[in-house]
């Protein structure tokens, strides 16, 4: 410390050390001391001579300071130190640090080729840019260290993570290409770089929108990294916090690095579009009334913002995307909103100039945008429509030359790809539809094309040029125009006034505007070649201006008098006898010879301020004299100076055999036509019929899955349902499966659907039925009940027992009676037998005995007889003892048998308390399933298929059940 002390302290005696000594002291120290205080401190003077010993600090210390970030990670304080002290070195800017306090050291004593610095020359300026990209080289030698600044972004102290985005973003600007493929191919690289703008200190945001900016130049794979990495959005919002267009240099910076991403890449404006961010633009161009005061800033940053605007529909885009965000400005409102300023009072003259070229490129081919443009009007008494007022500017010579080309570019833009609009401009100069008491654009444009002033007569030729453009009607039209040139002399039209203003030798700049507008007239207009011929007086001036030897500014005259005579020429139909087509190439190879006219016909080409016009439909002229050149009729040019050339030198056999071959193709091509129209026919409707094959296929697969599920559901179902009928009387059980019914019951179908109604019905007659024989069961049971009770309460209720009992009793009685009878004949038998036994022995009288024999023989007989009866009787009563017996048993067989009918009529009510509940069950099954069928048939309606109607199947159903009904009642 004692030599660090001698080093930054006083001035001691004897020589003082030179500046590159104290340098070389100072970093022997840093790399050789061991406490990082003194470290710390060697580095910190290392960065307070940085600035004026860029130097020696760069040679002596960079690989110290480089070290330090590689060990020194855990020190923040000492990191800043050396971030800074790299960027002093390495930092081409002449900007002054901001003063820190707690750096300050005291100063060396320099020597004196020090002492006294001038302020630095270019010389010294371009030597200090080669040494900082010097000291970036030797800074990039390894990639690493590159890396090593990316790893210290993602520290959070203050003063690490801004000088290492300074660093980084001094980098960028010396050695560009080399950081940027280093850091490309970093993981996370771009990540980390994205993550300065989420940083809440506005220092290292800002810092870090720099950073961006210089990253994403000129390489398209990082801007389409940091587009993916949600930077429009974050950018956005920055815009939004900091005022929009009201804001600061933020608002500024947040423009341009949105510019650098969106510039010449497809990829990153259709990820702007398609997330919706141009919605978020219009916001930027609400105006107020009072727009006077507008500071520098916000006329920069509006500036931007209608370039920004421009990127996304420049016509250098692909012609789908530009399409595609013109349609979406329209939808949002940008589109309004921009012809709101365009049209509003106080607006800066360059603001007012990018907007007119805004609304162009917005608008250019697009139909709806084209067609809104022409109903803008502006704020005036009375209203005069948008164009007209722009045309009013555009002639007017004292407007500023950028806002006349802005107001042409945008005219142009509005007829591009417009014939409805071309025919609107044309329509005003016609003499049916010409309103005296208004100015129309029409007039406006004849007006400009000839007044005094030569770049009003080129605008207007050029504007009116435009009006023709590719539309054969609208030239046949403008053929109709009549002009009054002054009193007392009849009208002349459009055509012959501007080859009179020709013939009269005017500006160059006029010359060269009416000869494109008659060029881009007449071509592919056989009539306006005709009529341009008729004049007698237009063929011979053509010739004398090709065929003279004039000047250089005469050259583009003449070439592009050479290309109107070829069109006449190229697209004449003979129809003049004084000029037909073979007698035009005779003049011309008589007055002027085939190949001056050629050459002369080059010269349009070779005009250096021609190739600058055909590389971009913008009018973009330094000045009004460079004026020459419009864009389409560029291409008009290389579209006809080959043709040309061909049909100046080609004979008449062969003009003749031309059009025999022309006529033949031409046939061919109808031909070919006819076929490609009926190819182009049936290659639609078998593009239509493959759709609908796809889609059918797709339909049928998604049908088939629909029914496959539909049909493991519908099993599902029924194995449920077979379930639930083995488990009755579980009712927690039970509504949980009928729950999981109606939840699988959703994807039947119509067949299923009719299967269950199927047996919904059935199970209804099947309850029906049970409910007639628990009826005839229950009557059954009641007569059984009824006819046991009788029995048991005796003869005033069973008759058929009584009569039983009361012929038993009689039949008792008459068995007694004839045993009784039978016993008298018994006993009158033996006295019978005994007084015939005494008898014998008194020797009795024959007759007496005689008798007693015939009367004993009668009475065997009535004993024989009676006895036969009692027998009989017996066996009678035996069998009415048998009869009782069995009504005895049947009595005890019907009082088991009602016992029995009334379990079964308990068990007979539980089945038909279940059934019901089942088919409460299948109702709600059904309802879910006529929602789901209802909702299946509006899908398929939908789909463009045939259904029948619910109220039919419903009336269908209801004709059924009335039908079983009276079936029923008639049964």
């Amino acid at each position: 410390m004692n030599f660090f002390r001698g080093v930054m302290g006083g001035q001691a005696a004897g020589p003082q050390p030179s500046g590159a000594e104290t340098i070389q002291k100072l970093c022997d120290r840093v790399a050789s001391s061991t406490l990082l205080d003194d470290r710390r401190d060697a580095v910190r003077a290392l960065k307070s001579l940085s600035k004026k010993y860029r130097m020696e600090v760069g040679t002596q210390a960079m690989d110290h300071l480089i070290n330090i970030l590689q060990t020194d990670r855990s020190d923040s304080e000492i990191l800043g130190y050396a971030l800074d002290t790299l960027y002093n070195i390495i930092c081409n800017d002449e900007e002054e640090e901001q003063d820190e306090s707690e750096d300050a050291v005291t100063p060396l004593p320099v020597s004196g080729k020090h002492k006294n610095v001038s302020v630095p020359d270019e010389n010294a300026q371009k030597q200090a840019d080669d040494l900082g990209a010097q000291f970036t080289d030797t800074f990039i030698q390894d990639p690493e260290h590159v890396t090593l600044l990316l790893t210290l972004l993602e520290e959070f102290d203050f003063h690490v993570r801004w000088p290492a985005v300074k660093l980084l973003t001094a980098l960028l600007k010396n050695q560009g290409p080399q950081i940027q493929g280093i850091i490309l191919v970093s993981p996370m690289g771009v990540s980390r770089l994205m993550d300065l703008l989420a940083d809440s200190r506005e220092v290292i945001r800002n810092d870090g929108l720099l950073l961006l900016q210089q990253l994403t130049k000129g390489n398209a794979a990082i801007q389409k990294i940091v587009a993916f990495e949600n930077a429009f959005e974050r950018l956005l919002d920055i815009i939004t916090e900091e005022g929009s267009s009201d804001g600061g240099i933020v608002v500024e910076d947040c423009l341009l690095l949105l510019l650098n991403l969106l510039k010449n890449n497809s990829s990153n404006q259709n990820f702007f579009k398609e997330g919706s961010y141009i919605q978020r633009m219009k916001p930027w161009f609400e105006v107020g009334d009072d727009n006077s005061g507008w500071s520098a800033q916000k006329v920069t940053n509006l500036h931007l913002m209608l370039q920004l605007v421009r990127v996304m529909v420049s016509p250098v885009n692909s012609p789908g995307a530009t399409a595609s965000c013109q349609k979406s400005m329209y939808q949002c409102g940008l589109l309004q909103q921009l012809c709101t300023i365009l049209m509003a009072t106080g607006v800066p003259a360059d603001i007012l100039t990018e907007t007119i070229n805004t609304v162009s490129e917005v608008i250019r081919g697009s139909q709806v945008n084209q067609d809104y443009f022409a109903s803008v009007n502006a704020p005036s008494n009375p209203p005069r429509p948008a164009i007209v007022v722009l045309l009013m500017s555009m002639v007017n010579e004292r407007q500023p030359f950028v806002l006349r080309c802005a107001v042409l570019y945008c005219f142009q833009c509005f007829l591009y790809k417009n014939q409805k609009g071309q025919g609107e401009i044309v329509a005003t100069l016609l003499p049916s539809t010409i309103d005296a008491n208004s100015i129309s654009a029409g007039q406006l444009l004849c007006g400009g094309l000839f007044s005094a002033d030569s770049l009003s007569n080129w605008c207007a030729a050029v504007a009116l040029a435009h009006a023709l453009q590719d539309n054969l009607t609208q030239k046949e039209q403008l053929l109709r125009v009549q002009l009054a040139t002054s009193l007392g002399k009849p009208p002349v039209s459009l055509l012959q006034q501007c080859t009179n203003i020709l013939s009269q030798g005017s500006k160059v700049q006029t010359r060269v505007g009416l000869l494109m507008l008659l060029c881009t007239w007449i071509s592919n207009c056989p009539i306006a070649v005709t009529h341009f011929l008729h004049n007698q007086e237009n063929v011979p001036f053509l010739t004398a201006q090709i065929s003279e030897n004039l000047g250089e500014d005469e050259r583009l005259v003449q070439g592009l008098c050479a290309l109107l005579l070829g069109i006449c020429i190229y697209y004449n139909d003979n129809s003049l006898e004084n000029y037909t087509k073979e007698k035009l190439k005779q003049l011309i190879e008589k007055r002027i010879g085939k190949e001056n006219f050629v050459e002369k016909l080059g010269f349009i080409t070779k005009h250096e301020l021609y190739s600058r016009a055909a590389q971009k439909p913008q009018p973009i002229f330094p000045s009004p004299e460079q004026m020459l050149f419009d864009h389409e009729f560029t291409k008009l040019v290389k579209e006809l100076e080959g043709v040309i050339t061909k049909a100046v030198h080609k004979s008449s056999e062969e003009e003749k055999k031309e059009e025999e071959v022309k006529k033949t193709l031409e046939q061919h091509d109808n031909i070919v036509t006819q076929y490609k129209e009926l190819i182009r026919e049936q290659d639609a409707q078998i593009q239509e019929l493959k759709e609908q094959v796809t889609s059918m296929t797709s339909l049928s697969e998604q049908l088939q899955a629909t029914i496959t599920q539909q049909q493991s559901q519908i099993q599902q179902h029924k194995d449920q349902y077979n379930i639930l009928k083995l488990k009755l009387g579980k009712e927690n059980q039970g509504q949980s499966n009928s729950q999981g019914d109606g939840s699988q019951v959703n994807g039947l179908q119509t067949e299923e659907l009719t299967q269950l109604r199927e047996e919904v019905e059935e199970l209804r007659k099947q309850h029906s039925l049970l409910q007639t024989q628990l009826g005839d069961k229950d009557a059954l049971i009641s007569s059984l009940k009824s006819g046991a009770a009788q029995t048991v309460e005796g003869p005033a209720g069973a008759s058929d027992n009584t009569e039983l009992l009361q012929e038993l009793e009689a039949l008792r009685s008459q068995v007694q009676s004839q045993s009784s009878e039978i016993s008298q004949l018994k006993t009158e038998r033996q006295e019978l037998l005994r007084r015939a036994e005494g008898g014998s022995s008194d020797t009795l009288p024959s007759s007496d005995s005689s008798l007693d024999a015939a009367k004993v023989a009668e009475l065997e007989s009535r004993l024989a007889a009676q006895t036969s009866e009692s027998e009989r009787l017996k066996a009678e009563v035996k069998s009415l003892s048998e009869s009782r017996v069995e009504l005895e048993q049947q009595l005890a067989s019907a009082t088991s048998t009602v016992a029995i009918l009334q379990t079964e009529k308990a068990k007979l009510q539980t089945d038909v308390q279940e059934s019901k509940k089942e088919q409460d069950d299948l109702l709600m099954l059904l309802a879910d399933q006529d929602q789901k069928i209802h909702s299946l048939k509006l899908r398929l309606k939908e789909l463009g298929e045939t259904v029948e109607d619910e109220d039919d199947l419903d009336t269908r159903d209801q004709t059924d059940d009335d039908e079983e009904e009276e079936d029923e009642d008639e049964d």
